[in-house]
């Protein structure tokens, strides 16, 4: 069986702490690889390698440091096909959206190529007689990133990519369930010219994410998961000083006006409810049709489409529209709660619970689930289901639909389909939900703007990616400077006014 490393100095390093968890195939069930689990020692040194060699890579020039992210960008092309089956073996995707994992991360790479331009500071000739002020954009230090599962290639790249080209060391914690492409992006990111111990890979659980939150020379971190660790990482790590920006949880409302295209919106709710098995923080997870008659045509629509829906293992080819999910866990907790939107009375319209793929009966597969009937008080509706279940939650009105979305718990993606204008306007401008799709399903923005939710569904104050990352990975110095010419005054002891 394979051991995986951990990426420590340019190398491939084995853990020493003894501790291993197992990295499935979710479409057989089967053990292929082991990864190990960092104790705080193997922390301590990943961290003092990135603290020997950041400074130099931060005296680097931003135009340098660009140049290897174009490089890198060039090696991602090359090797995306090779990087999407790696990443399909471990967590389950369809190549297709495997290689949509990368692209995406990609891109965020692609607008730190613009890294001299945002890293720009501001100048003022003559604030005051013979005074000049201007300020920097310096970089943190070291700094690092615990990502999720679910993407483990575009998460990674949403942190390192602007945190290296600000001038920091990384240090990245991935998920120990799919921790192969990260692996694989910090040897190509030495490839594209990157020095070593710039970027490396620690592999572990809690322990390894304990010893960056506790480390004193580690300046921020960045996370993307369930909402109660966010707040545990967000909570500890501001304790002990550090900048720190979490990611957590998602419920998104998709509101079904009664002027919809509801064969558009048919198809939209089915890609973006059981793509990827429903494992995407953007997912939409809760239709909400307005008007009863919407409700009901809706429904028509939406059942065909979820029964022709082709599950099965990504070497089937591209075909398949969605895979397993990740672990043996993560489908049980999916049935449970299906279980329970059941006992609690919602009505189960496509039952998938005895989905069984031949050939793959150990494998992790979920047949997919519609909802219609739910109620604002059931598990399946306040809680993150992360799985290919879709719930329906019947609106008499379009307040009624919006108060839904409004007041749960998270705030991460929303969107609404209808053909007006005016309550399209009214929507975007009064949800208080952090990205919003008009017409559009998942509304995950591009590179070049930023990604973020609100209420529990994100912890700080600066987005990922986008130029809130160039602020979120470097400190703003102000410097006031006078160079004095003839003869010079004595000492002042007062603050003077600029004249």
């Amino acid at each position: 069986m394979q051991e995986l490393t951990h990426y420590i100095d340019g190398q491939h390093v084995k853990g020493t702490s003894g501790r291993f968890a197992d990295v499935f195939n979710p479409a057989t069930g089967e053990v292929q690889a082991k990864v190990p689990l960092a104790n705080s020692e193997e922390m301590d040194r990943a961290v003092a390698v990135a603290a020997a060699a950041q400074p130099a890579w931060a005296a680097t020039n931003p135009q340098r440091r660009a140049r290897v992210m174009m490089k890198f960008v060039a090696l991602l092309n090359r090797d995306m096909d090779k990087l999407a089956e790696a990443l399909s073996r471990e967590h389950g995707k369809t190549l297709p959206d495997a290689a949509g994992d990368v692209q995406r991360g990609l891109e965020v790479v692609e607008f730190c190529i613009g890294a001299p331009h945002q890293l720009k500071g501001e100048y003022t000739d003559a604030a005051g007689p013979g005074i000049d002020m201007y300020s920097m954009k310096q970089p943190l230090g070291v700094t690092a990133g615990i990502t999720p599962f679910n993407f483990p290639a575009m998460i990674p790249m949403w942190m390192f990519a602007p945190a290296i080209v600000c001038g920091n060391a990384f240090i990245l914690k991935p998920s120990e369930r799919d921790p192969s492409v990260p692996l694989m992006l910090a040897e190509l990111m030495e490839e594209a010219g990157l020095p070593k111990g710039i970027l490396q890979v620690v592999n572990g659980d809690k322990e390894a994410v304990d010893a960056i939150l506790h480390h004193d020379v580690i300046q921020s971190v960045g996370f993307v998961g369930s909402t109660p660790i966010a707040e545990y990482i967000y909570g500890t790590g501001c304790a002990n000083g550090k900048r720190v920006q979490c990611f957590g949880g998602a419920k998104n409302h998709m509101i079904i006006m009664p002027d919809a295209d509801l064969d558009q919106a048919a198809d939209a709710l089915v890609g973006a409810g059981y793509g990827a098995a429903g494992e995407r923080c953007m997912a939409i997870s809760v239709a909400v049709p307005v008007g009863e008659e919407t409700a009901d045509r809706l429904i028509e629509k939406l059942v065909p489409r979820i029964e022709a829906l082709k599950v099965g293992p990504y070497t089937s080819g591209n075909d398949v529209d969605y895979g397993p999910v990740v672990t043996a866990a993560a489908k049980a907790n999916i049935e449970r709660l299906v279980q329970t939107g059941i006992d609690q009375g919602a009505k189960l319209v496509v039952d998938g619970r005895d989905f069984s793929l031949q050939g793959y009966e150990e494998g992790f597969f979920v047949g997919a689930h519609l909802f219609d009937n739910v109620t604002t008080d059931m598990d399946i509706y306040t809680k993150e289901i992360f799985g290919p279940v879709l719930s329906t939650v019947r609106a008499k009105s379009y307040d009624e639909a919006l108060g839904m979305a409004m007041d749960h718990e998270y705030g991460n993606g929303t969107a609404i389909f209808t053909r007006d204008g005016d309550t399209a306007r009214d929507f975007a401008s009064k949800i208080n939900i952090g990205m919003v799709g008009v017409n559009v399903p998942i509304p995950v923005p591009l590179a070049y703007h930023t990604f973020g939710g609100w209420k529990k569904s994100m912890f700080g104050d600066l987005n990922q990616h986008g130029p809130d990352s160039f602020k979120f990975y470097t400190r703003t110095k102000t410097v006031t400077s006078r160079w004095p010419s003839g003869i010079k005054e004595g000492g002042e002891f007062n603050f003077k006014p600029m004249e």
